[in-house]
């Protein structure tokens, strides 16, 4: 049976290691802080977009947060530095939100320059995450996936916004993009948790970006896909 002396011992241990954690996590939330800024002045700077949709003013947008992506590099690297080898999993959730946010702006930016889909190794490299999980502090799949279903969201959005300046060939863009995006993620055995329920919303994306390209195809702003496909043939 242990004396009051040895329970006050194993007490006292307790004590301090929450403290050392308490003042870890506290440290660690004030990089995840930067990391929040940062990407609360990107998603301002590409609120642009939709104001003015032009793709000079957008490779502008992207030229900015190109910039603040670099920044990003410096503060993960800070959190890698903070966070104990091999208790990656038991702090992220700490940052979890604002990587998928990141996440998701580096894929919009992406897209915007190139019409294509930044990949997994793309978006860790932009913000100085490593993509595989064996080499340390690095990229969560299910963070980039999030990210890419938010951006989907953001499409929909961007391509309403097109048609509204006069643009009527982006929405086609995104139509298809968004689809080939929305076949990728059925291939995926997503069970019934917060992804799952995020990818539940992208069909309602899909739907959204064609009843817009439908509306630009019927109004006759511009010639429906199948059409100019045969016009080209």
């Amino acid at each position: 049976m242990e004396t009051a002396a040895e329970m006050n011992k194993l007490f006292s241990d307790f004590s301090e290691y929450i403290r050392q954690e308490q003042d870890l996590k506290e440290k660690i939330r004030d990089e995840v802080k930067n990391l929040e800024h940062i990407a609360r002045e990107i998603t301002m700077i590409m609120q642009n977009v939709h104001q003015n949709p032009a793709q000079d003013e957008v490779l502008k947008c992207c030229n900015s947060s190109r910039a603040s992506f670099a920044t990003c590099q410096t503060h993960y690297a800070q959190l890698a530095a903070l966070v104990p080898v091999n208790q990656f999993y038991h702090f992220n959730d700490m940052w979890r939100f604002a990587t998928q946010k990141l996440a998701f702006l580096v894929s919009l930016t992406v897209f915007l320059e190139t019409g294509k889909l930044a990949s997994f190794e793309e978006v860790a490299e932009s913000l100085g995450l490593k993509p595989e999980r064996e080499k340390g502090f690095h990229l969560d799949l299910e963070d980039y996936l999030t990210g890419l279903l938010q951006m989907a969201s953001e499409l929909a959005r961007f391509a309403t916004n097109s048609v509204t300046s006069g643009n009527y060939d982006r929405p086609i863009e995104i139509s298809k993009f968004v689809s080939e995006l929305n076949a990728g993620f059925r291939l995926l055995n997503l069970k019934n948790d917060s992804l799952r329920k995020k990818f539940d919303a992208l069909k309602y994306d899909v739907k959204k970006i064609e009843e817009i390209v439908y509306d630009v195809s019927i109004r006759g702003l511009r010639p429906a896909v199948g059409n100019a496909d045969q016009a080209g043939n």
